[in-house]
This record gives structure tokens, sequence and C-alpha cells, in this order.
């Protein structure tokens, strides 16, 4: 399956106290001081979802339940969801900004002067603009109930460690970095943003947004690529559907023969490339995103107020890329999985699966477990056995489960 719907984020964390595994991590990322003390404000661990998308919970104000967070930097502040706001009785105000997204332009609500309660660390006077993660958390099959953006980062210099799931926060200042790795530079305008060359015939240098809250490896503006000629006019591309701020939006994704980030060389990309209407990456000023499919193949450390950040790969970094392709996507809504954006010519829509069907069964997975069933297609090659409930009845299918590698050609334009 291609993962579009995973433009702009996404959730669910168990979160700990730190422990063992985080005193470990400690011991890998440390702020001196002039009385020798290492001194992290906390750590705690954090969820990974598909496509690296980190999830941490949080509490709000004096309220007891937790809530679930997307670690965003991709995002320029912090935010609610509209449904959360409501259901808490937080009161919000019109305003005159508006939000842009891959598929329009909102005008945004904002929820003025609240407080963050995070494991250990509690921040306060905050303003949170309020957002519609419907969408996002039925792409995820859990709740989304905001994003942690700017407003955090500004704030702490921040350690990611994907090797244990835990998150390590420490006041802004000096810092020693982990041995080995390398340090980015990037310009932050509450987005960082950060050089990468792009290779097919030749190289290409562009400014890309840094976006942990994306779920994919690369996105390409249109224009940027039509204007440097990356790719050959025969260069095969697959057509899908995304999921961003204001609706849907058709994307091309093909593979990209190298892409460089730093020192760091990546072969064989899956790389989207989207029409830019709305202008979130302001061409030509800015190439496009990296996303977390990247990214979590690295421990970072963001440190927002040296305008760094510190790459050292971890035990992820070789894994391989997922080439899948069903040919649609899946929507978790009130416990149910169903079947979404079922694409002309592909596998699942020549053996007869619609949009709307609601799956029962996918290869051995039974149980609606979104997660899950993202996993079991994760490999390209042979057929996949579903079962779906259609208009009240039982209904079985197989289909294949191709590669963006390999794709036929009619799918292709």
């Amino acid at each position: 399956m291609i993962k579009i719907c995973q433009i702009f984020l996404l959730l669910f964390l168990l979160h700990l106290l730190p422990g063992v595994d985080s005193l470990c991590a400690q011991e890998r990322y440390k702020t001196k001081f002039k009385d020798g003390r290492q001194l992290p404000i906390t750590g705690f661990s954090f969820q990974e979802l598909y496509g690296g998308v980190i999830v941490i919970r949080a509490t709000l104000d004096n309220m007891t339940d937790s809530l679930q967070f997307v670690l965003d930097t991709g995002s320029g502040g912090i935010s609610i969801d509209s449904t959360t706001a409501l259901k808490y009785g937080i009161t919000t105000v019109e305003s005159d900004r508006t939000i842009r997204g891959i598929a329009g332009v909102k005008p945004v609500k904002f929820a003025y002067n609240h407080t963050l309660h995070l494991p250990g660390l509690t921040i306060d006077s905050l303003d949170f603009h309020i957002n519609d993660y419907e969408m996002l958390s039925a792409t995820y099959g859990v709740q989304i109930d905001g994003i942690i953006g700017y407003s955090f980062f500004k704030k702490f210099i921040v350690a990611v460690d994907f090797d244990n799931d835990i998150l390590l926060v420490y006041p802004p200042g000096s810092f020693e970095y982990p041995r080995g790795g390398e340090i980015l530079r990037p310009a932050i305008a509450s987005i960082p943003m950060q050089f990468a060359v792009v290779h097919e015939s030749r190289d290409v240098t562009g400014r890309y947004f840094f976006d942990t809250g994306a779920g994919l490896c690369l996105l390409l503006n249109n224009q940027f690529a039509t204007d440097s000629t990356i790719f050959a006019p025969g260069k095969k591309m697959v057509t899908t559907i995304a999921e961003g701020i204001g609706g849907k939006k058709e994307m091309t994704i093909t593979v990209l023969k190298r892409f460089k980030l730093g020192k760091y060389k990546f072969k064989k990309m899956p790389t989207y490339i989207f029409d830019d209407e709305f202008n979130i990456t302001s061409y030509p000023f800015l190439s496009g995103l990296i996303g977390n499919d990247l990214l979590r193949r690295f421990n970072m450390v963001i440190n927002y107020s040296k305008s760094e950040i510190h790459l050292k790969p971890n035990k992820g970094f070789r894994e391989p890329f997922d080439y899948t392709y069903t040919g649609f996507n899946m929507y978790q809504i009130d416990g149910d999985v169903y079947l979404t954006d079922v694409m002309e010519n592909s596998s699942a829509y020549e053996v007869g699966l619609k949009e709307g069907d609601i799956i029962i069964s996918m290869g051995n997975r039974f149980g609606g477990n979104l997660q899950q069933y993202k996993n079991t297609i994760k490999n390209p090659g042979g057929k996949m056995k579903i079962v779906v409930l259609r208009a009240g009845e039982l209904i079985e299918f197989k289909f294949g489960i191709e590669t963006i590698k390999q794709k036929r050609k009619s799918i292709f334009r």
C-alpha cells in the first residue's frame, strides 16, 4: 500500500516515567554544567506509528484525561483538535489568521493561555490553534488530539531516541551531542529548512522543510521537479490520493535514484510529487519536505536555540524502503476499517474491491487493527486474501500486492 494519508501527521502512545531505558539514553545525550551534573528535565517513552510518526501523551490545564499529540517539527505552533476542544469545553476565539495545507486554506480559531503537562514537565501560557483532525484519526486508527510543534521546540533541546522509543527534554544552552553522526544547521523560521540533494541524471540542490510529522520519505514540489528537469520524460510515476488540510489531493509517487541529506546518502527512495496549489512550500524558496519515514532512521537531537539538528544513524538506518502498492487506502472509523480511494487499474480495483468495503480480515489478521493491516501488506509480491463486509454480505477476494518499482504501465502516466 502507498502510505499517503500521512502527509502532515499522526498517533497513540504508551507513556512511561523514566526507567532503565531512559537512564541509558541519558548517558548518550549529555548536557554539561560547571558542576558536572547531567540534567535532562525529563524523559519518557513515545510510540512510533507507521511512517515514523511520533506520538506522545500529555494533559491540558486541570483535566485528568490524557491526550495524544503528534511531535511535529513541521508545525509552526501548537494545536488542538476541534472535537477535543468541544468535548472538554475549551473556549475558542475567531481570528483573522489562516492555516495552509496541501489541499486548501482554512480560517483558524485559537484557544489562548493554556497549560500543557508532559510527564515531568509543565509548559504554561500556550496559545493553541484549533484544527480538525478527524480524517487523520481515521488514517491512523486512534484519536488525534493535537500537534506539538514550534511552541515546544523553541523552548527546549529535544533528543529523540528511536532505538529505545524515548524522548529526552533538556533546557536550552550548551549541549554535548553524541559522538559520531553529523550536525545539520537548518534555517529555522518556526519550521526548520534544510538543504539536501536529489539525484537522477545529475545533482540538484534544494531547500526542504524538516518535518517529523510527515509519514513519508520525501515530498517534492512538482514545479521544482519540472523546472529543474530532475526526472526524464519517461520516468514511471504512480497516481495516488493523499489527505491533508482542506481535503484529498491527487499525487504521484516514483522511486528517486539517490537522495543526500548532509553526508548521508539513500538510494532508490520512494518520493511523492504534488502540485502545490496553495503555496505551502513557497517555491522557489523551498523544493518540498523531508518526512519522518526517512528521519526515523536517525537518533536526533533537535536544538532550535542554536539552529542545529544532530543526526546519528540508528538500528533502522539500513531498513529497506517500502515500495508496496495495493491501489487503496484504509481508514478506521468507530472501530471498523474501511477501504477508501480504490484506484482504477490497480489489482484491488480489478478483482472487485470497492470504496466503503469494511475489512473483516486481511491475510491471517482479524480484529480491525489498522496498524496490523498496514504491516500485513508491507511486503510486495504474491497475493493477499481479504474478507470484506459489503451490504451485509461477507465476500472474499485475493489481490496482488504490487511494487512501485515494477508496476504495470497501464497505471502510470
